[in-house]
């Protein structure tokens, strides 16, 4: 696996891209450090990398469930300590699912999903973030 990362702009504005697609991610400082508020910052991808990977896995499990997924939403939240670098200690993850979902089923969807396929879970776990998941479901 290669990304590339090229500078777009005089201040800290990047653009990330991978060949596996044609999408360019954009990526900026905080305003701290000359950020415009161009693209996400780097801890936020972070957050983001551990949501849709969890959720990828989620909705491939509950397909093979049979159950009947019509919109799955994350919300993540990161608690990051004061010292440098302000790596993240804890991480707070919570699922919206809609449809007619079994809630135990969907239970076992999301375990498996985060602690057992997702790959970005793991390293954050292995670096000593706590990381925690919720579920709701709407009909």
């Amino acid at each position: 696996m290669k990304v590339e990362l090229k500078r777009v702009n005089d201040a800290v504005h990047f653009e990330a891209s991978a060949p596996s697609t044609n999408v360019k991610v954009h990526i900026d400082g905080s305003p701290e450090i000359g950020g415009e508020g161009l693209g996400v910052r780097p801890m936020e991808m972070v957050l983001m990398a551990l949501a849709s990977c969890s959720s990828l896995d989620l909705v491939s499990i509950l397909k093979k469930q049979k159950q009947d997924l019509q919109d799955i939403s994350v919300s993540v939240e990161g608690e990051r300590r004061e010292e440098l670098p302000p790596v993240f200690t804890k991480i707070n993850m919570h699922f919206t699912l809609k449809g007619d979902i079994d809630p135990a089923k969907a239970e076992r969807a999301a375990e498996l999903a985060v602690k057992k396929y997702c790959s970005v879970h793991d390293m954050l776990v292995a670096g000593g973030v706590e990381i925690n998941y919720s579920i709701d479901i709407i009909k």
